[in-house]
């Protein structure tokens, strides 16, 4: 069943990169994935999906090169796209709540075949981000498996004025029993259990509190500049390390707790990202 996305859940991801087959050079070797030019030949640019097997059934994410229309957003990293069910609404209660619209909603892909309509933006702390009305693209199709998108975290000087941001615009709730720094959508598991994931709960039982199954993102402090860290799902923290390097990447840090063995690696091009194996404690 395709998975869908409600209203304030991520939904998609993609790297803007000027060296295109670079970036599929590398994230090809280090997480074997699959890749599909979605724009004709002689179009200006390149916007190619990743996926595990080829089709749009298995997609992951995607990389492009920069719209030379858009304004600069500073250095190379991964865009996390935030769903929604109006782009235009959104976009005007991004100004209200304190955000900048960078580029106003524009639909994306082909006339009659709109893939969906985009909004760039920045919250009241400087994080880029976007906003994403799904049209026949509704999002990443697999997710939390090895080698798929497992998660975004906002990293924030302001934890509070960044909820006072993203609570309105997306409708995240923050408790206090699921653990600082977790942001959930009320009723996005149910959502799950409903079409893409009918064991979630089941699959949750016994080790998650109530309302885990509706967690969409975290929300982590920084001493640097607002912005988005992406973590991605792995088999083995160590092989997946050893890949990135191979494949001419470089380890940023380690971490270990109570469930998961990550290492932060940045790639070739700059962008970081995380690479996270989840390996609780006592199983």
């Amino acid at each position: 069943m395709t998975h869908t996305y409600p209203h304030g859940v991520p939904s998609w991801i993609d790297l803007e990169v000027a060296d295109v087959d670079a970036a599929l050079a590398f994230y090809g070797a280090l997480f074997g994935w699959s890749f599909t030019e979605k724009l004709p030949p002689g179009a200006p640019g390149r916007y190619v999906v990743a996926s595990l097997d080829g089709t749009d059934a298995t997609a992951v994410a995607a990389f492009a090169t920069p719209d030379p229309g858009a304004p600069a957003e500073g250095a190379v990293a991964w865009n996390t796209y935030l769903a929604v069910d109006d782009a235009a609404a959104a976009a005007a209660r991004v100004a209200e709540l304190g955000g900048q619209v960078v580029t106003p909603p524009e639909p994306v892909g082909p006339p009659g075949s709109v893939a969906g309509t985009m909004v760039r933006f920045r919250d009241p702390q400087g994080a880029p981000g976007r906003l994403w009305q799904a049209g026949t693209r509704p999002g990443a199709q697999v997710v939390n498996a090895p080698g798929t998108w497992n998660f975004s975290n906002l990293r924030t000087p302001d934890a509070g004025a960044a909820l006072a941001f993203y609570g309105p615009l997306l409708g995240w709730a923050v408790d206090p029993e699921l653990a600082i720094g977790m942001a959930r959508v009320p009723g996005y598991g149910d959502h799950l259990a409903a079409t893409s994931d009918p064991d979630i709960h089941d699959r949750q039982a016994g080790f998650a509190p109530p309302g885990f199954a509706d967690a969409v993102a975290g929300i982590e402090p920084t001493d640097g500049p607002a912005h988005w860290s992406i973590v991605f799902a792995v088999a083995d923290r160590d092989a997946a390390a050893e890949a990135a390097r191979r494949a001419g990447g470089a380890v940023v840090s380690t971490d270990d707790n109570a469930w998961v063995r990550a290492v932060t690696v940045r790639d070739p091009f700059g962008a970081e990202l995380v690479l996270s194996q989840f390996a609780p404690q006592g199983a």
